[in-house]
């Protein structure tokens, strides 16, 4: 199964259609209550809600979801005009099933919805085949997915300028190989973000603060630290951070922390902050390649709507 740990919990929604096609006289046996096995459309409700409750036990690759809300209803065809979606049944005779659902997860709810709906046509081509030699299952499909990657792309359709600023004592001095500072790059980089500025600094308050300020004067959109937001002697970036933001973007750390605290109980030590200056916004990360990525996994792509923000764009 497909590693799923760096995505974020959203709310999912998904909506799918299937159509069992039979003889219109089987449609009036249906909506007459006349068929020899009894309620056919309470029934394959049921049945569509178990199959999607039961997806992961039945496509291999699917992870098990919450399913927070779910609906199976139907339409009949009656020879005229077809639901949208579904001209090409125009003139057809059969009952539209429709499912929508919602979860709040990891991963999307549009399987679901498919078994939903392909387990409650089986079950109402199961309660016609006695009366109707003629049924088709026919044109199952989604017709609509929202929560996950897909939703998040209007965040960074142009893109944005960043700058990278490493904090590290050893780093600076050419002790250590950066690779927190890679890492961000790599990870802006997949968002199409562009890198304007990347230097390495000491842990040093006056030194961090003016790199920021030459990139807010500028005009670079994003500034992204890495180091210096623990608990030690000398994490002093958070500090050099607060002293030069104007306004504090307390739910960009939230955000980060909640997710990292998910993952490694070592999250509740970060004091990250992230801010806004002029028209720059300033985020601070952890200086381990592991916390900056699970930091950007947490606000990477949303991060960029900031800069429509602070111009007044709204939200």
């Amino acid at each position: 199964m497909r590693d799923i740990t760096r995505k974020r919990i959203t709310l999912r929604q998904a909506k799918a259609v299937g159509v069992v096609l039979c003889q219109a006289a089987t449609v009036e046996l249906i909506k007459n209550d006349q068929l020899p096995k009894g309620d056919l459309l309470n029934i394959a409700k049921a049945a569509g809600f178990l199959a999607a409750k039961n997806t992961h036990n039945l496509i291999p690759h699917c992870h098990p979801v919450n399913i927070d809300a779910m609906n199976i209803y139907y339409e009949y065809l009656e020879g005229g005009a077809a639901p949208e979606s579904l001209e090409h049944l125009n003139g057809k005779y059969g009952v539209v099933i429709y499912s929508d659902a919602k979860s709040i997860a990891k991963t999307g709810i549009e399987m679901e919805v498919l078994t939903g709906v392909s387990v409650a046509a089986l079950t109402i081509y199961d309660l016609l085949k006695p009366v109707d030699k003629e049924i088709e299952i026919a044109s199952t499909k989604l017709l609509s997915k929202s929560g996950g990657k897909t939703d998040r792309l209007r965040f960074y359709k142009k893109s944005s300028s960043c700058a990278i600023l490493v904090c590290s004592d050893s780093t600076a001095a050419g002790g250590r190989e950066d690779k927190s500072g890679a890492k961000i790059k790599e990870l802006l980089e997949e968002y199409a973000a562009t890198i304007s500025g990347f230097r390495i600094v000491p842990d040093d308050k006056t030194a961090i603060q003016a790199a920021i300020n030459d990139w807010v004067d500028e005009d670079i959109q994003f500034v992204f630290t890495t180091g210096g937001t623990g608990l030690g002697p000398r994490d002093v970036t958070v500090e050099a951070v607060k002293e030069i933001i104007e306004k504090e973007a307390v739910g960009v750390a939230e955000a980060m922390r909640e997710f990292g605290g998910m993952r490694t109980p070592m999250a509740m030590f970060s004091s990250a902050i992230a801010g806004i200056k002029k028209e720059t916004m300033i985020v601070t990360l952890p200086g381990s390649p592991k916390g900056v990525q699970e930091c950007l996994d947490a606000i990477l792509p949303t991060i960029f709507h900031a800069n429509n923000i602070v111009k007044g764009g709204g939200h």
